[in-house]
């Protein structure tokens, strides 16, 4: 009987996980989280009916082993496991990395709204039972060949990026932390054992925070944005809050579009115009003087996502910087970590009101 099997580790569980299942296959794209128990007994065929062919196995099961049983949460038991936990239910504490600063505490503080909990930003008892784990908070995931050969170097110029191919990543720790939705720091904490100075090569597994893709339920009715805050909120028709994300903002305060906008557009994956206008502190751009295309990926300066506004030249869009959102300020527009705005943008659609305050 074949059984294709990801294996799915809790910090306790890493060593006894590897030991019974041996290294897990590549695995191209985020970690998906799932759990798979053996198919159930079939009635013999019929007299005469053909075999199927048996599909091969990734994963066998040992005849002597349990099937895993469903996997039963508990209370978040550290500032990692909580960030990872808020980021499955949509309250992005930006890239994870363990540590309980102001924006895991703007993001607990979102959960503990939603949830109608007294509002206080820290990881209290009431705080850890509402946010028990749905799974283990730690995956093991493997370097995959097409991982390895989207890589490219990132010029440091911008007429040199317009003639790239694509903007994509530049090392394969920045594709993991991405995808991981963690700082490259703490992907290197998790795994001692890489030489991250040299090539990874085909399956190497590497263990990263388990979040995998965010979906939000319900429908967005407004999206609110705080500057003093940093954060960008969605709500539905009721007020109620559906996802939180901590956001860059203007550096210069006239820069700052404080009001009620509206979203005109919505692309994935978008393109950019480098305008020499919007870059005065660039010498290059004073002396191309001409407007430049560089291409999509998600070290475009607008990451993976573009949300435009009605306000000429302003949207919500991703970074080639995660670890930076909340902490740098922009030139205007509100920018968020890739992850973030690629689970935002379903929710966005033209038409949707953008209110920021102050």
């Amino acid at each position: 009987m074949g059984l294709r099997r990801v294996v799915l580790i809790g910090f306790s569980l890493l060593a006894i996980a590897r030991a019974a299942w041996g290294q897990s296959a590549p695995v191209a794209g985020e970690p998906v989280i799932r759990f798979v128990l053996p198919e159930p007994p079939q009635p013999p065929p019929p007299a005469g009916t053909p075999t199927p062919a048996e599909p091969v196995a990734e994963f066998a099961e040992p005849p002597s082993v349990a099937p895993a049983p469903a996997y039963e949460g508990k209370p978040v038991a550290s500032w990692l496991e909580a960030q990872i936990e808020l980021a499955r239910r949509g309250f992005s504490s930006g890239s994870i990395d363990g540590v309980g600063g102001a924006q895991s505490a703007a993001a607990l503080k979102a959960f503990q709204e939603a949830k109608r909990l007294p509002v206080t930003g820290v990881l209290d008892a009431a705080t850890r039972e509402g946010l028990s784990l749905t799974a283990p908070p730690l995956t093991e995931t493997a370097i995959a060949t097409e991982d390895l050969a989207r890589l490219q170097p990132l010029s440091e110029t911008w007429l040199g990026k317009s003639e790239q191919s694509a903007l994509d990543y530049e090392t394969a720790l920045e594709l993991i932390a991405e995808r991981a939705h963690a700082s490259p720091a703490l992907i290197r904490r998790l795994n001692p054992q890489v030489d991250w100075t040299q090539p990874l090569l085909p399956g190497t597994t590497l263990t990263v925070p388990a979040v995998g893709r965010v979906a939000i339920k319900g429908e967005a009715a407004k999206l609110h944005v705080r500057l003093a805050e940093r954060v960008l909120q969605v709500r539905d028709a009721a007020d109620r809050l559906l996802a939180h994300f901590p956001v860059s903002i203007a550096r210069k305060v006239e820069k700052r579009p404080v009001g009620e906008l509206r979203v005109i557009i919505t692309i994935a994956n978008p393109d950019y115009t480098f305008d020499p206008v919007v870059f005065p502190e660039s010498e290059e751009a004073q002396t191309l003087r001409r407007k430049l295309i560089l291409p999509p990926g998600p070290n475009n300066p607008v990451g993976v996502a573009w949300i435009g506004l009605d306000r000429p030249g302003y949207g919500i869009h991703g970074t080639p910087k995660p670890e930076q959102v909340g902490r740098t300020e922009s030139h205007g527009c509100f920018r968020l970590a890739n992850w973030d705005a690629q689970t935002l943008l379903p929710l966005a659609w033209t038409g949707l009101t953008v209110v920021v305050d102050p």
